[in-house]
């Protein structure tokens, strides 16, 4: 553990860091921060924090920056003040401004908290909608297109719509497609999506024109199902990221793009983060994936336990990590109460 007065070097050097890129030394500590010391103290601080892993010195006659551990040390400690400290009032005020204003359908939900992620922070913005396998149907609609052909569309209880054009096997009119919208809107409504699987799996193949219609539109709702799941992550804000010095580099940059366009692989860094309670924090080397390894990436499940879904935003370690964890926590609360 750090004592009180290595805390507040640390803390010092970690706020220097972020606001300049440059690495700190001594002198501007003293300069700049009421650290309550001499300038010898300070350095001989300094020094024990390199010696324990919380600093390093990129050159011999550089100032020192932090490492992985420095920040996590950092974050670990001033958790309470970073959440209350990050966003002024108007900010916090305006971001539930920004939902009251918004027709409560997921997609247009969705785009606007990424918005809202990478504008308050200067960070790429992450977000997952919740799995439609755990949502609640509220409506299967059938819409006729042509004599063989029509299209599904799934409405959730979160507000999530999923759609596929089907081919029919056989002729249906437009009377029999209403009866097969009527029919499955009132077995599957109010059942979540692995209910639904298994009303399947319970069907059977055998049947007069209106079974066979009504299974080939059931085998569509669950590949909805399924499909939407797999593509339910939105990003944005790539450029505020390309833009930090870190990403200057493109051993750094590709990896981390290449990631953001891989929606699974995505899914599955949030899914950690489902099980926490609140704002989670990973730094550098404690991310799940290599490409992350030069990035902190800080993020919150939102919703309810049914409908549970996880924003964040990934930016380089150098982070503002108050306004990160503010933003993050005021952002999924306000979803929560979307959702709700």
């Amino acid at each position: 553990m750090l004592n009180e007065r290595r805390r507040a070097v640390l803390a010092a050097l970690v706020d220097e860091y972020v606001s300049t890129t440059q690495p700190v030394g001594s002198k501007v500590l003293v300069e700049r921060h009421r650290l309550g010391c001499s300038p010898a103290t300070v350095r001989s601080e300094l020094a024990a924090l390199e010696e324990s892993g919380f600093l390093r010195q990129p050159h011999v006659s550089a100032g020192r920056v932090p490492t992985d551990v420095g920040y996590r040390a950092f974050v670990d400690d001033v958790h309470e003040r970073i959440g209350a400290l990050g966003l002024s009032a108007e900010e916090v005020g305006s971001i539930h401004t920004a939902y009251d204003a918004l027709e409560h359908e997921m997609a247009d939900v969705m785009r606007e908290t990424s918005v809202l992620l990478s504008r308050f922070t200067n960070y790429v913005a992450v977000v997952a909608a919740p799995a439609l396998r755990r949502a609640r149907i509220r409506r299967v609609s059938v819409v006729p297109l042509a004599e063989r052909r029509a299209l599904v569309v799934v409405v959730t209880d979160s507000g999530q719509v999923a759609n596929r054009t089907l081919d029919l096997q056989v002729s249906a009119t437009d009377t029999m497609l209403a009866e097969v919208e009527r029919y499955l809107t009132a077995i599957l409504e109010n059942k979540v999506g692995d209910q639904v699987v298994g009303i399947r799996d319970d069907a059977s193949a055998a049947g007069d024109a209106f079974a066979r219609v009504t299974l080939q539109v059931l085998d569509e709702v669950v590949d909805c199902l399924k499909e939407a799941d797999e593509d339910r992550v939105v990003t944005g804000g790539v450029a505020a990221l390309l833009a930090q010095p870190e990403l200057a580099d493109p051993g750094v940059a590709r990896p981390v793009v290449a990631l953001l366009e891989d929606g699974l692989t995505m899914l599955k860094v949030l899914s950690d983060v489902m099980q926490t309670g609140g704002v989670a924090v990973r730094i550098g080397h404690e991310n799940p994936v290599d490409a992350l390894g030069a990035m902190s990436f800080v993020a919150s499940p939102y919703g309810t336990k049914d409908r549970t879904g996880v924003i964040g935003v990934i930016g380089p370690t150098r982070m503002n990590y108050a306004r990160a964890i503010t933003t993050v926590k005021t952002v999924a609360d306000s979803l929560t109460d979307v959702l709700g």
